[in-house]
């Protein structure tokens, strides 16, 4: 059987399905991973088949986060609807030839709309998979939109994720609608959207310890657990920072992932100026966000690319942008995490992470500084029910096998189709 995964988006949405191509390879398929070009090695690091999907994500972030550090909010959408279309009719030129002879198709967020357009072209099943909650429940808002988590706002829960939804859809059907004309030969998708599973699974790569499926939900969403991905048989940490880790007591992690900001140099200023008022080490990773500083002191060490699953649970605490993967690479370590959301779903992780009592309140980014980042340190430090709970979530979440549930649930659909 033959499973295409398409996965767009930045590290951290694109390398949970990494995981779960690599669960599926292991299970006897034959995987092939849409994705972009910045992420050839990941994939093909973990045996997969790579399909380059046309175009980096980051200059796109880049120039998404400068608009919303210079408020020009009424600007973004338009100019995130010429890179959808820009964007969508490369990827579905190369998706449709990644698609040829396929069994099913399985995408995220990133991949919802092309993944739905493909699996109409081949009729072949189409599974959507998450990794945070998207299906419409009353339980508690969309976590694309800026509602409180409220019994105040109760009300707008239901339609939160149905405006969401909405905006996504509106803001790429004239980019969807022009692919499926002019690349695949399709009708215009429906007007409010390809959002119809059609009975089909709705996979989510979170832990039921994080987010309990809502009571409204109904057996076709499947809340599996997370999907880690191992580093390949062949990595082996840095020797510099093995020797910085063994040198002292557990540091603090602090990164922004993919995050884009011009003020880097601010935030290296920041996180410098904290990690002495607590008189802490720290780890601080170089990412897309450009976070440097020359001359670090020695309690500071910078690193590249590490894998969080590695490095994650030899930290004091974790310091990161909120977004699904670090998050969950955080609270699956047993660590406290501090959280700074930049945007889209990384304030709703936030605000989970204080709620489940593992982390301190979130800071937005616009309001961090020293003083907010040395007060949430001490806080993960000092506070000694809040590490007995990070401790114990934990290991309540590595004993899941979440990978393993979804690989059984898109394996029996594959074999479903094959078997035809």
């Amino acid at each position: 059987m033959k499973v295409l995964l398409i996965a767009l988006g930045s590290r951290g949405d694109v390398q949970p399905y990494v995981a779960l191509g690599r669960g599926l390879r292991d299970a006897g398929q034959a995987v092939t991973v849409l994705a972009p070009p910045d992420f050839r090695d990941l994939v093909a690091g973990q045996g997969l088949e790579f399909a380059d999907a046309g175009s980096s994500v980051e200059a796109v972030a880049q120039t998404m986060q400068d608009m919303l550090e210079q408020g020009q909010w009424l600007k973004i959408l338009p100019r995130m609807g010429s890179a959808a279309q820009q964007l969508a009719g490369q990827a579905a030129v190369r998706g449709l030839a990644a698609a040829q002879g396929v069994d099913v198709i399985v995408g995220g967020l990133g991949g919802l709309f092309l993944g739905a357009a493909l699996g109409e072209k081949f009729q072949i099943p189409f599974i959507q998979a998450y990794l945070y909650p998207f299906t419409p429940t009353r339980a508690f808002p969309s976590v694309l939109t800026p509602l409180p988590q409220s019994s105040l706002t109760a009300w707008a829960n239901g339609p939160s994720h149905h405006l969401a939804r909405q905006m996504m859809w509106q803001m790429m059907r004239p980019a969807d609608n022009h692919t499926r004309a002019k690349t695949l030969g399709l009708p215009p998708a429906p007007l409010w959207g390809p959002f119809d599973g059609r009975g089909r699974p709705t996979l989510y790569g979170y832990s039921p310890h994080v987010i309990a499926p809502p009571p409204d939900w109904d057996e076709t969403n499947r809340v599996t657990g997370y999907w880690f991905l191992p580093p390949s048989a062949d990595w082996t940490p840095p020797a510099d920072l093995v020797d910085f880790l063994q040198a002292g007591p557990p540091p603090i992690y602090i990164g922004f992932g993919s995050m884009t900001s011009r003020r880097s140099g601010e935030a290296a200023d920041i996180v410098l100026e904290a990690l002495a008022r607590t008189r802490q080490r720290g780890v601080l990773y170089a990412g897309w966000g450009g976070l440097q500083k020359a001359d670090l002191p020695r309690h500071v060490f910078m690193t590249s690319s590490v894998p969080h699953t590695w490095l994650f649970p030899q930290m004091a605490a974790v310091v990161h942008h909120g977004g699904a993967g670090p998050t969950a690479a955080g609270l699956a370590a047993g660590v406290p995490s501090v959280l700074v959301p930049f945007m889209g779903d990384q304030p709703f992780w936030g605000q989970r992470v204080a709620a489940l009592g593992v982390g301190p309140q979130p800071i937005a980014r616009q309001r961090l500084t020293a003083e907010a980042l040395t007060r949430a340190i001490q806080q993960t430090l000092s506070d000694a029910d809040l590490r007995r709970r990070a401790a114990e979530l934990g290991a309540r979440l590595r004993a899941e096998d979440g990978l393993g549930q979804a690989v059984a649930v898109i394996t029996a659909a594959a074999n479903g189709r094959a078997g035809r």
